[in-house]
Order: C-alpha cells, then sequence, then structure tokens
C-alpha cells in the first residue's frame, strides 16, 4: 500500500509538472501611434478603408492568416502612456487618474486636470504576476510610465525607465531599435528555454515614431512610389514597413525555435492616429473613422489588434469590443493565476474563451460598456468623455455640456448624431457615464476664472516634467 501511495504521488507531481510546462508563452507586441489603418491587412471584413493604401505588412498579414482579428479592439486611451500604465494594471486610465501624456495647454476655457505621471509601487502589473506564477518575463523598448522602470514592476530583463527618445537614438540598419529589440527577444527566450519555464514577452515597440529614421533602402522604396505624399507620410510608411520586418524576425524566432505549438502572439497599437496632432499616418476620413490621437472619437480609440496561437482559429473573427486593460485578467488565465489573485478594482475581462470560441461571446466585466475619459484639450472638440454600449455610443464634451450620439452598427464614421432623436437612449446612456465616473473617482476638467476669449491659447507644448494646473474650485462634470 505505501508503495502504490509513493507512486500515485509521483504521477500526481509529474502530473502538476508538465501542466505547469503546457502554460503557454506569450508575447504582447504593442505598436506607437499606429491607427486602425495603419496595416495591409484589414482591420473590418466588410470595410475596406480598415487596411491602409499605401503600407506594405506582409509579417501581420501572415500572423493574421494565422489567428484572428477582433474588429472592435480599443486602447484603454487616446494617447500611449496612459494605455501602457493601463495594459499594466488592467485598470482604466480614468481609475489611475493618467488620462493624457503630454503637457496641460493653458489659456483655455477649462483648466485640465492634475496627473499621477508614475506607475505607483502599490500598482500589481502583468509582470509581477506572471513572474509570480512562475514565469520569466521581458519588456523591451518604450516603457514611457516612470516609476523606476519595468524592473521594479515584475520585469527580469528591460531596456529600463525609456521614453520616446529612445527612437531617436537608433538608425539604419537597426531603425528604432526594431531588430535589437527582436533580437533580445529571441535571446530572452532560448534562456528561458533552457531554464525549463514559460516567458512573457512585452515589446513595445518605438515605432512609429522617429519616422525619419527608417532603413534607407526602404525610405528610397517609399519615395519613389509615393513621390506626391508629403515627407510624413512617406517616412511613415517606410517605418511601418521595417516595423513589420521586425515582427516578422519575432514570429520567425518562435517557429525556428519550436514554440509556435505553444506560444501566443498578440499584436496591437497604444492609440489611434491622424487628427490632433499625433504623430500618425492617416487617420480621419482615410481610415473610415473620425477623428484621431487625442480624441475618443473611432479615430483615436479603435485599433489594430490580431491574436494568433496554437488554439486559435486561423484566418478568423471577432467582432466582440475588447479593450486593452482586457489583457491583464487573459494573461492570468492563460497563466492559471486563481481569480483571487488579481488586484482589487481591476476593470478588465478575460478574452480567452472568446478566443478559443471562434471568437463568439462577450467580456464579463466589473462595469457594462466601455469608457474613454479624456479631460484634456489635444483633438477635436476639447475635453471629452465617451461611453459605448452595444452599438451605440455617446460622447459628452466639457466646454460646452452637449452630448452626441451615434449607432457604430449604421454609422461607423460618426457623422450622424441621434442625440435629438433617440433621447431615451442618449439620456441612458449619459447616466450610465456619469455612474462609470463617480465610481472609479474619475477627475474633471475645472472652469478657468482666468480665461480671456479674445487672446487665443498657448500653443500646446511638447516634452516637459511639468504637468501640474493648479486646482479650482468648481468642477465641469457631465
Amino acid at each position: 500500500m505505501r508503495r502504490i501511495l509513493s507512486f500515485i504521488l509521483l504521477v500526481t507531481l509529474c502530473s502538476r509538472e508538465v501542466q505547469a510546462d503546457e502554460r503557454p508563452n506569450i508575447v504582447l507586441m504593442l505598436s506607437d501611434d499606429q491607427g486602425w489603418d495603419g496595416l495591409s491587412v484589414p482591420m473590418h471584413p466588410d470595410v475596406p478603408a480598415s487596411k491602409g493604401q499605401h503600407f506594405y505588412t506582409p509579417n501581420l498579414e501572415r500572423l493574421a492568416a494565422r489567428g484572428m482579428r477582433f474588429s472592435n479592439a480599443y486602447s484603454p486611451a487616446p494617447v500611449c502612456s496612459p494605455t501602457r500604465i493601463s495594459l499594466q494594471t488592467g485598470k482604466s486610465p480614468a481609475q489611475l487618474h493618467w488620462t493624457k501624456a503630454a503637457p496641460a495647454e493653458t489659456g483655455q476655457k477649462l483648466i485640465e486636470p492634475r496627473l499621477i505621471k508614475s506607475l505607483a509601487s502599490s500598482e500589481t502589473t502583468i509582470g509581477e504576476l506572471l513572474r509570480g506564477a512562475g514565469y520569466t518575463t521581458a519588456h523591451y523598448g518604450k516603457w514611457h510610465i516612470g516609476g523606476g522602470g519595468p524592473g521594479e514592476h515584475g520585469y527580469d530583463e528591460h531596456d529600463g525607465d525609456t521614453g520616446n527618445e529612445q527612437a531617436f537614438k537608433f538608425h539604419d540598419p537597426n531603425p528604432v531599435d526594431i531588430f535589437g529589440m527582436a533580437q533580445r527577444a529571441e535571446e530572452f527566450m532560448q534562456k528561458s528555454m533552457k531554464a525549463g519555464k514559460p516567458f512573457y514577452i512585452q515589446l513595445s515597440w518605438n515605432a512609429l515614431h522617429a519616422s525619419e529614421n527608417a532603413n534607407k533602402a526602404t525610405l528610397a522604396t517609399y519615395q519613389s512610389k509615393l513621390s506626391s505624399e508629403n515627407e510624413k507620410r512617406i517616412t511613415t510608411a517606410a517605418i511601418t514597413e521595417d516595423l513589420d520586418t521586425g515582427v516578422g524576425k519575432v514570429i520567425d524566432s518562435i517557429d525556428r525555435l519550436g514554440l509556435a505549438k505553444n506560444t501566443i502572439i498578440i499584436y496591437m497599437s497604444d492609440n489611434g492616429s491622424g487628427g490632433g496632432g499625433g504623430g500618425g499616418q492617416g487617420g480621419g476620413k482615410r481610415a473610415g473613422l473620425r477623428g484621431g490621437k487625442g480624441g475618443v472619437w473611432e479615430g483615436g480609440i479603435r485599433v489594430p489588434f490580431i491574436i494568433a496561437g496554437p488554439t486559435i482559429e486561423a484566418n478568423s473573427w471577432s467582432h466582440t469590443p475588447i479593450v486593452g486593460y482586457d489583457l491583464l485578467p487573459t494573461f492570468c488565465h492563460w497563466a492559471r493565476i486563481d481569480r483571487s489573485k488579481l488586484p482589487a478594482r481591476i476593470e478588465g475581462g478575460s478574452i480567452a474563451e472568446i478566443v478559443r470560441n471562434g471568437g463568439v461571446g462577450s467580456v464579463q466585466r466589473a462595469n457594462e460598456g466601455l469608457v474613454f475619459h479624456f479631460p484634456h484639450y489635444q483633438g477635436e472638440g476639447g475635453p471629452q468623455s465617451s461611453i459605448r454600449i452595444g452599438d451605440w455610443k455617446l460622447i459628452h464634451f466639457y466646454e460646452d455640456g452637449r452630448d452626441e450620439l451615434y449607432n457604430l452598427k449604421e454609422d461607423l464614421s460618426e457623422r450622424k448624431n441621434l442625440a435629438q432623436q433617440a433621447t431615451s437612449q442618449a439620456q441612458e446612456l449619459h447616466q450610465q457615464l456619469e455612474k462609470y465616473l463617480a465610481q472609479v473617482d474619475a477627475q474633471f476638467p475645472m472652469k478657468n476664472p482666468d480665461f480671456n476669449s479674445d487672446k487665443p491659447p498657448e500653443p500646446r507644448k511638447r516634452g516637459g516634467k511639468n504637468n501640474k494646473a493648479p486646482a479650482r474650485p468648481e468642477k465641469s462634470k457631465p
């Protein structure tokens, strides 16, 4: 009997070890300022404009053919840093009180709220959760959320507390460090394999920043091909192809090392692009979407999203709305981390079952719908928030207090405001928006007592560390 019990115990322990080994590796690739129409891969099967006119991304086409595209994928914010901290924590930028990347504008009708521009040590990140579950973890590229850098937040290997400046350091033959990052990722995979551990790698590409640093040969191709376009469009198309080449190197490394059978690859962007002055490649009407970086129109928040892995149906689609902060609970699901161990007040829900079920299903989150809170000046319309529930989307503008309502199924480009026709729907969404923002203790813009309508606002500053706005007593709530 003792021998039998010992044998059963040995089998059980071996079984557990096999299960741990079977947990998937996860590779998240995050591009910068790449719009919904920023690839040569369409992001919606019925919307031709969801595919870029001038871009060539054959490796992302290959990834899409191997996996699933989400046509209704959103970044947590219409700008970069709030999205990045949201991805790490599973919480919305509104809850984290970090809703803008650039410094506040002055001289406007409203004063932008103060921000907490650093990842606090009290927050639990994807890196910490996965490392605690036995994963090796790495973050390469743009961090841009402070807090001491990735090494202070759960990452075994990383490039440091980097920001946009990282992009400008690297030129041909390693434009914006694309190929260097891909190489470091492969080396990390090899070390993880030798250690017998699953890995999580986040590749936060510096592209599309410093697009003028694209490889000379790639630039020459697009200067010839797009001779009638302006220089920014030419360099953006070039860096987009260089980025795609880097993506291809990562995919090839996974295949060459025999890891494809147990590795999930995700590709998405940190925000939409186009209008709002962002570094993007067109956006707006060209994408079939209104607006761009710095605004909560679809052009600023809807992003490309491709996922591929061993159990994911090839060349498949999901039209379920998802958002970047869904990734933390999703990764924890794949890593078999019990939900009771997830941080309090996370807002995302796992998309694992949707992926497993061929793209069908819904995401179970703490709050109904998706809210995007941008109480700042940068894009069209000034400070604003939006809420999407089902096909309905309401946008609230803080300067004049108006609401606009759109049915995204019928009007993806948000041109037909239905707020006066569907008044009950508009009121319900407005109430839901107010309820959510109060629940997460969101910050709001405040009336500027010194506003002078005859004096134009100062030009928006770029960079800098002093982003605090003075407190004022009267808030402009929805």
